[in-house]
C-alpha cells in the first residue's frame, strides 16, 4: 500500500523538524568547541561559530601541562568510580524491598524517602554532622552525603515491580534465598535500569565540585571540576606552571570556560556511546508501570 498524501508531508514535516532539534541541541555545544580551539581576537570580535577561527591552544597546553590538573582529573576518576559503585548498590538494596507489596510498612518507607526529595536538614546542619563524623577532607565528605537519589531511587522500584513474581516463586521453589534471587536473577534482568542509573549517577558525581568545595580544605584532594572552576574564578591564581606569559594569560582568560566544559564533558561522552543501548529502555521501562 503506498502512503497517502497527507502521511508522506508529515513524514517530511518529522524530518525537518528533527532536523531543526538536532541542529539546535548540537549548536552551543560545537560552538564551544569551536571557541576553544579559537585566538582571543576571533573570540573577543564574536567571529567564532562552528568553525574555529586563528586555530590555537595555549589554553589547552597551559592546562593539561600542570601536574595539578591531572592529579585532580585522577581524583575525579577515584570519586565517580567508588561513588557510583556505592549509590548503585545502596539504590538497589533499598529499591527491591520497596518493590515487594509483601512488605510490612511499605507505605510508610515510600513515604519516607520521598519526604528526604524535598526536604533535609539545611547546608550548616550537614557540614557540621559530615566533619562530626570525620569525613573532612576524605573521600566519602564527597560520595556518601548523595549516595542516594530519590528520584532514580523510585525509578529502580518502578522498574523492579514490572519483573514477573512467577520467577522469584519458582526460584523460591527450588531452594534460592532471598540474597541468590537479588543476585541471580534480578539483576540480570536489569541490566537496562543498572545502566542507565549508572549514567545518572555517573555524571552526577563526575560534575560534583561543591561537596568538595565545602569539606575539603586540601588542594591534592580536589576534583577536576573544582579545578576548572578556580581557574575561571581566577586564572592566574591556579596555575602552577609559573611560567606563564602574559599573552597567554589573556588568551586563556577569552576561552577558558569552552575548554573547561570541553574537558569535563568529555569522559561522559566517551562512555555515553557504550551505555546508550540501555538508556531508553531503562528509563521507559523503569519509570512506567506496566
Amino acid at each position: 500500500m503506498k502512503d497517502s498524501v497527507s502521511y508522506q508531508v508529515f513524514k517530511v514535516f518529522n524530518v525537518f523538524l528533527m532536523l531543526v532539534i538536532v541542529f539546535v541541541t548540537l549548536y552551543p555545544f560545537l560552538n564551544i568547541i569551536a571557541q576553544s580551539f579559537s585566538s582571543e581576537t576571533n573570540i573577543i570580535a564574536g567571529n567564532v561559530n562552528l568553525i574555529p577561527q586563528g586555530f590555537n591552544i595555549d589554553t589547552y597546553r597551559v592546562v593539561m601541562s600542570d601536574s595539578m590538573f591531572w592529579i585532580n582529573y585522577r581524583n575525579t576518576v577515584v570519586y565517580t568510580v567508588v561513588g557510583t559503585f556505592i549509590s548503585l548498590v545502596l539504590s538497589t538494596m533499598l529499591a527491591y524491598p520497596l518493590a515487594k507489596k509483601r512488605l510490612r510498612g511499605r507505605n510508610f518507607l515510600i513515604m519516607f524517602v520521598v519526604f528526604t526529595m524535598f526536604f533535609n536538614g539545611g547546608l550548616i546542619p550537614n557540614y557540621v554532622l559530615i566533619n562530626s563524623l570525620g569525613f573532612g577532607n576524605t573521600i566519602w565528605a564527597v560520595v556518601v552525603p548523595g549516595a542516594i537519589s530519590v528520584f532514580n531511587l523510585l525509578i529502580m522500584k518502578t522498574f523492579f515491580e514490572n519483573i514477573p513474581d512467577e520467577l522469584e516463586e519458582a526460584a523460591i521453589i527450588d531452594g534460592s534465598s532471598t540474597y541468590g534471587i537479588l543476585l541471580k536473577i534480578v539483576l540480570p534482568l536489569s541490566k537496562p535500569i543498572l545502566a542507565t542509573m549508572m549514567l545518572f549517577y555517573a555524571v552526577t558525581h563526575w560534575n560534583s565540585w561543591f561537596p568538595a568545595f565545602l569539606y575539603f580544605t586540601d588542594k591534592d584532594l580536589f576534583p577536576v571540576s573544582m579545578y576548572l572552576r578556580n581557574m575561571i574564578k581566577g586564572v592566574e591564581g591556579t596555575l602552577s606552571t609559573g611560567a606563564t606569559s602574559a599573552d597567554n594569560l589573556n588568551q586563556i582568560s577569552s576561552n577558558i570556560k569552552s575548554v573547561t566544559m570541553v574537558l569535563t564533558v568529555l569522559p561522559i561522552l566517551c562512555v555515553y556511546p557504550y551505555i546508550q543501548k540501555f538508556f531508553v529502555s531503562g528509563v521507559m521501562l523503569g519509570s512506567v508501570k506496566g
